[in-house]
């Protein structure tokens, strides 16, 4: 049994090499002992319609499988920001983010938009996210306005003006 035990310490103990140290704590529990806590492990995928009818599925969270793990790596990539669980909707003059950030607060969040990313992170004591995506169109990153409430996070920018790319023709 003793073999067992120390097999499951070694176990842990490995797996907890590969954990982010922003994802692990110490409790103190009322009789004096200590709590090792982990986490939060979240993954997840939401899926809606593009306007062209077709799905788009996007994952979510801070641990994702990995298909290209090795016996000596985990089977999954974590990382201490998650990715927060978006909706991105565009119509003929704008495309507007909406981003779920719960747990922080406006002034956690940092934004930066160029033509064609929006990059969104936001760092507070227990929650941390980041996410850097890639528009379906160009925009123009000067229009640019935001609103954070409840945990809601909407970003909406004016696309960029297309100015029709002719070439005059000389005729000869």
């Amino acid at each position: 049994m003793k073999d067992v035990e120390r097999m499951m310490e070694d176990t842990f103990r490995e797996f907890t090499d590969w954990i982010p140290k922003g994802l692990l704590r110490e409790r103190k529990l009322p009789n004096g002992s200590t709590f090792k806590e982990m986490g939060p492990f979240v993954w997840g995928w939401s899926m809606t319609m593009s306007p062209a009818g077709k799905p788009v599925i996007r994952e979510f969270g801070n641990l994702k499988p990995s298909s290209w793990a090795r016996p000596w790596q985990p089977p999954f990539d974590l990382r201490e920001e998650r990715e927060p669980l978006l909706d991105v909707l565009e119509d003929e003059r704008e495309i507007r983010v909406i981003a779920e950030l719960p747990g922080v607060e406006k002034q956690d969040i940092k934004l930066h938009a160029t033509e064609r990313t929006l990059l969104i992170s936001a760092d507070a004591k227990e929650r941390k996210y980041y996410e850097e995506l890639e528009l379906p169109a160009k925009v123009d990153p000067s229009s640019a306005k935001s609103s954070y409430k409840n945990g809601v996070l909407e970003v909406e920018l004016k696309k960029a003006e297309e100015k029709p790319k002719g070439v005059r023709i000389k005729i000869e």
